[in-house]
């Protein structure tokens, strides 16, 4: 029988520093709930908005493997792996911190607004040498399809990171029903809607929501609006 947890949108951690508009999925700095620290290894799921120009200067991560997806706007990157970057919607970005690494992250325009969403996930081995990598997406793959941005399989579609997870973004039709099959056994899957409005497994979710699912192979969706847009992160529920 399959289990599930249920976050609406308005039941996230909020902060708002002015230059940033942070909502946390997860407990995350001043944001605790005990009964919101993980996911099976999905450790933060931030949906941050930041003013223009403004941003995160250097700090530092290890054993954590950081995923940052922007939904619009662009991202200026740059860390002590000598890396200098922008990433733009359409694009993904991953960081293995490993032994660790330093970063800062800015809104790359001083005149739009950066959504992005920021994703943690507990490695699988640890101090790995840190690796920094970044792709730009096919998005007509994800029309009426959840297309694979992240797996654990450097050879496969998307970016790959040391955990046996793999991520999918679909955007869809209203009234466009699929199956999504689990990609490993001991895996759930947190569904992220970032539009519009869809019902998983019976459940309708809105803008925002995140749904947990898990002890099941596959997931019933169904598109209820023309704008849904959906990220699928499958994970293990056990911790290494």
């Amino acid at each position: 029988m399959s289990q599930f947890i249920l976050h609406k949108e308005n039941t996230r951690g909020h902060a708002n520093h002015g230059w940033l508009d942070a909502h946390h999925s997860f407990s995350f700095a001043n944001y605790y709930n005990p009964e919101r620290m993980h996911f099976g290894v999905l450790r933060v799921l931030n949906d941050d908005s930041i003013d223009g120009g403004m941003g995160f200067g250097a700090h530092p991560h290890d054993n954590m493997e950081i995923i940052t997806i922007p939904l619009a706007g662009a991202i200026a990157h740059k860390d002590s792996m000598g890396n200098s970057a922008t990433i733009k919607n359409g694009e993904i970005q991953v960081m293995s911190a490993g032994t660790g690494v330093s970063h800062s992250e800015f809104n790359a325009n001083a005149d739009e607004q950066l959504n992005l969403l920021q994703i943690w996930l507990f490695p699988n081995k640890k101090n790995v040498t840190p690796r920094y990598d970044q792709q730009t997406l096919d998005v007509a793959a994800r029309h009426n399809n959840f297309q694979q941005i992240l797996s654990p399989n450097a050879d496969d579609a998307g970016v790959w990171i040391h955990q046996d997870a793999w991520f999918s973004l679909g955007k869809f039709d209203a009234g466009f029903e699929t199956e999504y099959k689990i990609k490993k056994a001991g895996n759930g899957v947190y569904a992220f809607i970032i539009n519009g409005e869809v019902t998983i497994n019976g459940q309708v979710l809105s803008k925002r929501d995140g749904l947990g699912i898990w002890d099941t192979d596959s997931i019933s969706f169904k598109a209820n609006t023309a704008d849904a847009e959906v990220l699928l992160m499958d994970v293990p529920m056990e911790l290494n």
